[in-house]
């Protein structure tokens, strides 16, 4: 059964025009618009917004943004929601509209969600995803999806991974670079990202620019040490010391990560592609070898350090064999990053310092942070706390509402 339009002449106008401005969109004033994955959609009845504007995303997904956003694909969907290629009419630049649906349903996500925001805000650098805006829901108390607006990129080192044209060392390095420039910055903000993986790395195809993405999972270093959990980070990037569920750790575990992703820059693969926890431990035990219990001084966990001890003998496989046609200076850098020991494990300035990434690095260009990044919350923070927090930091992308609701 079909809710009866209600509308006013003025609205069916004002809706007619916009149907016509993403009509001139497809047309190419704005780019390409998929007409098929984009429509403009009636209102749910009782909500209208004169300040929002209404569309269907992938022909089931309803997009209610500020009016100064015309939608053109969508282009990614994930758990938590739909990311949609858009067009600011202000200023006639891309950017990418994430969707993030039924944000209180658990109590995880809105966490994720407001550190995200709060660490985005403070943190900007070349190589670091830049968040442009946040839109304001039309009710304070009670809104359910969060908007947020990115730099729009061409696509994740994932999929150009999975391509295949092949990769030169000269690409493999400057990406390689950019991500330790953008990690530097970040530790120097003492922050830690805790999931670094291809997926989460963006990258322009013209020119080769790679930021990094998703904070979901990042946390401040004022944290740690203080009960974090070691279930974080994507399973295949994850650190021994994580895997062996230590809850004590530090940049080390973003630079294992890195370290894995080199690997699977040279080989096109993930090099420890675990189906769980003690596969993932095994399959790392089985390449790097353990040389003894000097390799297993941080493991605190007494049936994770029996386990390993158990494992059968493995003196490693050469990474040079693995990969026989990288550069020997990249074998030699991913060689100090998979160290199993956290604390022998190289950091990221070392990283940058390393002969490979010579011809890159400048230290007269590599800015740190300003200082560190405080979050301001812990984990038990309560729902109407975390939408106030919430709304406070969209305020600082609309600067106008900002003063009226101080007035």
């Amino acid at each position: 059964m079909a809710f009866p339009d209600t509308r006013g002449t003025q609205e069916k106008k004002d809706e007619e025009a916009k149907r016509e401005e993403i009509e001139r969109g497809a047309q190419g004033q704005y780019g390409l618009v998929d007409m098929a994955m984009v429509s403009v959609a009636h209102p749910p009845p009782g909500f209208e917004n004169k300040e929002k504007s209404y569309y269907t995303i992938g022909r089931t997904v309803l997009f209610e943004i500020d009016t100064k956003y015309i939608p053109i694909e969508p282009i990614g969907r994930g758990a938590y929601g739909i990311v949609c290629s858009s067009i600011d009419r202000e200023t006639k630049e891309k950017v990418a509209i994430k969707k993030i649906m039924n944000t209180f349903e658990n109590p995880i996500r809105p966490l994720r969600i407001l550190r995200e925001i709060k660490l985005l805000r403070q943190l900007k650098h070349d190589n670091i995803i830049a968040l442009k805006d946040v839109m304001i829901p039309p009710n304070r108390r009670s809104f359910r999806d969060v908007y947020l607006v990115f730099e729009l990129m061409d696509t994740d080192l994932c999929e150009i991974i999975q391509t295949p044209q092949p990769l030169s060392d000269y690409q493999c390095r400057y990406f390689l670079f950019q991500l330790l420039r953008g990690l530097k910055y970040l530790h120097s903000a003492n922050v830690i990202h805790r999931d670094l993986k291809p997926e989460n790395l963006f990258v322009n195809g013209a020119d080769c620019k790679l930021k990094i993405g998703d904070f979901g999972l990042a946390r401040s270093m004022t944290q740690s040490g203080r009960g974090m959990s070691s279930y974080i980070a994507t399973q295949w990037y994850r650190a021994p010391e994580l895997l062996v569920c230590s809850n004590r750790y530090d940049t080390s575990i973003d630079m294992w990560s890195v370290g894995c992703i080199l690997a699977e820059l040279l080989g096109r693969r993930p090099l420890f592609p675990g189906t769980d926890d003690i596969n993932q431990l095994e399959l790392i035990v089985s390449v790097l070898g353990v040389k003894g219990d000097a390799d297993l001084n941080f493991v605190d966990n007494e049936h994770a350090r029996k386990y390993i001890k158990s494992l059968p003998l493995s003196l490693g496989i050469p990474l040079a064999s693995i990969y026989p046609h990288a550069n020997p200076l990249a074998i030699d850098l991913l060689k100090k990053m998979l160290v199993f020991d956290p604390s022998k494990r190289i950091d990221v300035t070392e990283a940058l310092q390393h002969p490979y990434m010579a011809s890159f690095y400048d230290p007269l260009f590599d800015p740190a942070a300003n200082g560190p990044v405080d979050l301001g919350f812990d984990d038990d923070v309560e729902e109407d706390a975390i939408r106030e927090m919430m709304w406070e930091e969209m305020l600082f992308y609309h600067q106008e509402r900002e003063v009226a609701s101080r007035a």
